[in-house]
């Protein structure tokens, strides 16, 4: 006979996927651009170097010099025009400027116009998220409803636990809209 279903164990598994579903947005909200300098702006961005693709982390190390700027030390001379021609090529609108082996990255004002492209990505973002919980949701109501079809629960706490996994997934939903509303308010700001 089957062990049987273990509902904690179910809702613990839940909630580490929606954390890293909610983990995962706020490394994609980090890459964009507000009006401040923040290393995380170019965290993203991936160096042809040694032959094979890497994070830029992997190559230089990334600081902010001052409030509209920021400043990549790059460890090995020899991969400094690859860093230079990764920030160019990464589509965030920025015009490094080399001087030895320390990029300098001069943030621009952003315009309206971008501060709107930036939002609508940001809402991107978040729906995709939100489309990643609720899948979450979908498994975790399937594996109870499974539970529920074998007769190794009753029908009151299959309806009992799927409630707690919906309002689980409500509380989470929440939390992306949240964090959504912070980013545009951020995107926003002149």
């Amino acid at each position: 006979m089957a062990a049987p279903p273990d509902f904690p164990e179910l809702r613990k598994d839940l909630v580490r996927r929606m954390d890293g579903a909610l983990e995962t947005l706020r490394k994609e909200f980090s890459g964009l651009r507000t009006g401040r300098a923040s290393p995380a702006l170019l965290e993203p961005i991936r160096v042809e170097a040694y032959g094979t693709n890497q994070p830029l982390s992997q190559v230089a190390n990334i600081s902010v010099a001052g409030p509209g700027l920021l400043s990549v030390q790059v460890w090995d001379k020899s991969v400094t025009k690859a860093v230079e021609v990764a920030i160019r090529d990464a589509n965030l609108g920025l015009n490094p400027q080399a001087e030895g082996q320390v990029i300098r990255v001069p943030l621009p004002p952003l315009t309206q116009e971008r501060r709107n492209d930036l939002a609508k990505q940001a809402a991107k973002y978040a729906e995709a998220n939100k489309v990643s919980i609720r899948g979450v949701r979908r498994d975790g109501m399937e594996t109870i409803k499974g539970w529920e079809t074998k007769s190794d629960i009753s029908k009151d706490d299959a309806k009992r636990w799927s409630d707690d996994v919906q309002k689980l997934t409500d509380e989470y939903v929440k939390k992306v809209d949240a964090a959504y509303a912070e980013k545009e308010k951020d995107i926003k700001a002149v």
